[in-house]
């Protein structure tokens, strides 16, 4: 997206409000390209909530202008966020707190309702109020994200934050499976992620989506496919988790790779330690992915192959 075509929407959106709001062509612009160069929102995405926001400034409806993007956002539930890069309306409770990792990053946590729990991240220029854990809020332009699977929302500098007087009851998302580990995925093993703050993406060809060519940082985890004699999950278990099911630490696994020159052998080597052994797996499903938090082995083994055709079908 060029500065002509941020222009251009600039333009069009200080034209629909230039009789109630004293806001220049600039100022809308600047809001644009906040959101599509320093948040990587969509153009339409951030041009609907630019909309949405001088609405709410001029006390109007969002369906005041009509069509052209007037329209406010779809009001969810923690379950229905299955897509990256929405802007949504959310009401949710703070489950908790976690220390963020960043000086970027102002709060992160969890957010629940009846159907589960999300991840949250409220950036540190968004300049919005604290959120208290145990309270429930009404939250509005939100934006969607996914890593690995697993979905979360931004609260930015566009967004509302509202205090409800009510209780909610927050909803458990966890399943438990059990079954035979029939396939390790590609991006299984030895891997690198990039080492920029609040990014933990996994190096493509030592690129990251987002910040391009890095310097990555090695981690473990395997991508495995779980079949129970029904169907098929996939399961992505983390570096504490790797090193438990295949016994290779981290450590060790750098060595392997050194000493072979190709970080291909500590998957090979995982294969042969964990596939077609049964699994009883526990953890909350985000997207395609259950993540695992806990592991034990069980009874009986498979002969992998019989079942990786259906395996790779999903």
């Amino acid at each position: 997206m060029t500065e002509s075509d941020l222009q251009t929407h600039a333009t069009e959106i200080h034209e629909q409000f230039s009789d109630q709001l004293d806001v220049s062509v600039d100022e809308v612009q600047e809001r644009l390209e906040t959101l599509v160069n320093e948040y990587k929102v969509p153009t339409s995405e951030a041009r609907r909530s630019v909309v949405n926001t001088y609405l709410d400034e001029a006390g109007m409806e969002r369906d005041d202008l009509g069509g052209g993007g007037g329209s406010g956002n779809d009001r969810v539930e923690v379950a229905d966020i299955d897509s990256p890069e929405e802007w949504i309306d959310l009401t949710a409770k703070v489950v908790e707190l976690w220390e963020p990792n960043s000086d970027a990053v102002a709060q992160v946590g969890l957010l629940g309702d009846e159907t589960g729990t999300v991840k949250f991240t409220k950036w540190s220029k968004s300049d919005l109020p604290s959120l208290d854990e145990g309270e429930v809020y009404d939250l509005r332009n939100v934006v969607t994200d996914e890593y690995q699977g697993r979905f979360s929302v931004k609260l930015n500098r566009t967004t509302t934050i509202e205090q409800l007087d009510e209780e909610l009851e927050v909803g458990e998302d966890a399943v438990e499976i059990e079954g035979a580990l029939v396939d390790i995925q590609a991006d299984s093993g030895l891997i690198k992620r990039c080492p920029e703050e609040d990014c933990t993406r996994v190096l493509q060809n030592g690129r990251c989506s987002e910040h391009g060519e890095v310097e990555g940082e090695f981690d473990l985890r395997i991508k495995a496919v779980i079949d129970d004699g029904t169907d098929v999950h996939e399961v992505i278990f983390d570096r504490e988790l790797t090193e438990d099911l295949t016994g290779i630490s981290l450590d060790e696994a750098q060595e392997m790779a050194m000493d072979a020159l190709d970080t291909s052998v500590v998957a090979d080597e995982m294969h042969e330690k964990i596939l077609g052994r049964y699994y009883r797996i526990t953890g909350p499903t985000y997207g395609r992915y259950v993540l695992a938090d806990e592991v034990t082995r069980a009874q009986g083994e498979v002969d992998p192959d019989a079942v990786l055709i259906k395996a790779r079908s999903i």
